[in-house]
């Protein structure tokens, strides 16, 4: 691997699997990296097997990256934190990440890898750094169609680095970027968090009409309306249409839907095809899947703003078990026809 950046020490705070296959491939990039996981058990496995045998079994751990469950350990003098995190507990890694280290005692980036809403108040995570960071300094925001297993195998990768702050979009930028993977830069955070966090709600849904064996055409249908939701849903956020049709959106959203990687698809694929409850078939995946957690948001959010985005209020449905899976395609089906271009 060729890295164009000099070489950083970078806390990366979250040890499941994206946040193991960021960390293997910034220390293949020549990097110091010290992996935080929150217990303490685990983190000595990790730290002794030399890998993530739970969830990126057979991939070795470099040399510069190093295990530990000690906060302060992981960010004193760091010169980047990556936080890499579920969305449920962003907030409270976040909050200690500001009473370990006073971000304030020297220059540092800090940007995040995670993709979602906060749970109950369903903000935005660029909204929970605003509140607990204060606009200190700049911020970015990482996302793309990646699946954490080939990142850390090191085959070809793309990326989205947004901040406010063009310099900092392009730290980022210059600390992944190598001969295997490629990071972009842009400024449009709200843009690029929409497009990590709807994808999520659809790959439920293609999941679904695959697992019901609905066929190719119907799984392509879901794919192009729920482009349309999501630059809907993100219009009304403010975010950028082209941001939406880029990596971050589009290219997530292709990834997400047609791949068995994608925990969230075959969430969608063991719902139609068991019957078992949305945590019974969480509990059969044993990770976090973001896209129920995204749906119930985005459903609090579109009802704010009159929003009719029936794919995801579909998806919500069979989540809540309301509806089952063959229920909620059959109220897709029988919808009203309208004009495709039509918003509402």
């Amino acid at each position: 691997m060729t890295s164009n950046a000099s070489q950083q020490r970078i806390a990366v705070l979250g040890a499941g699997a994206w946040g193991s296959a960021l960390a293997i491939h910034l220390a293949k990039n020549g990097h110091d990296i010290q992996l935080w996981e929150h217990d303490p058990k685990r983190a000595g496995l990790l730290q002794k097997h030399r890998e993530n045998e739970r969830y990126l079994k057979g991939i070795a751990f470099p040399e510069r990256l190093t295990v530990t469950s000690d906060l302060a350990e992981a960010l004193h003098s760091a010169d980047a934190v990556l936080l890499v995190v579920p969305s449920h507990v962003f907030r409270e890694v976040l909050h200690h990440v500001a009473e370990v280290r006073d971000l304030n005692q020297a220059p540092v980036h800090f940007a995040w890898a995670t993709k979602g809403f906060e749970p109950g108040s369903s903000l935005m995570l660029h909204q929970i750094v605003e509140q607990e960071l204060h606009n200190r300094f700049p911020v970015a925001v990482l996302s793309g169609p990646t699946f954490a297993d080939e990142v850390a195998r090191g085959l070809p990768t793309a990326m989205v680095s947004a901040s406010a702050d063009a310099s900092e979009a392009q730290f980022w930028a210059d600390v992944f970027h190598c001969d295997t993977f490629r990071m972009y830069t842009q400024s449009d955070i709200v843009g690029v968090e929409v497009g990590g966090a709807y994808k999520n709600i659809m790959a439920i849904a293609t999941g679904l009409s695959d697992g019901l064996q609905l066929g190719a055409n119907a799984r392509a249908a879901l794919i192009g309306r729920g482009m349309k939701e999501m630059m809907r849903f993100g219009a009304a956020l403010g975010a950028e249409p082209e941001t939406l049709m880029g990596l971050s959106g589009l290219g997530d959203l292709v990834l997400t839907c047609t791949d068995n990687l994608s925990r969230n698809r075959r969430f969608g694929l063991r719902m139609a095809q068991s019957g078992l409850s949305s945590d019974a078939v969480i509990d059969e995946i044993g990770q976090v899947v973001e896209g129920v957690k995204a749906a119930k948001a985005v459903k609090r959010i579109a009802e704010r703003h009159g929003l009719d985005l029936p794919i995801m209020e579909q998806v919500y449905r069979i989540i809540t078990g309301e509806k089952t899976a063959q229920e909620a395609v059959s109220a897709l089906m029988h919808r009203d026809g309208r004009s495709e271009t039509e918003h509402f």
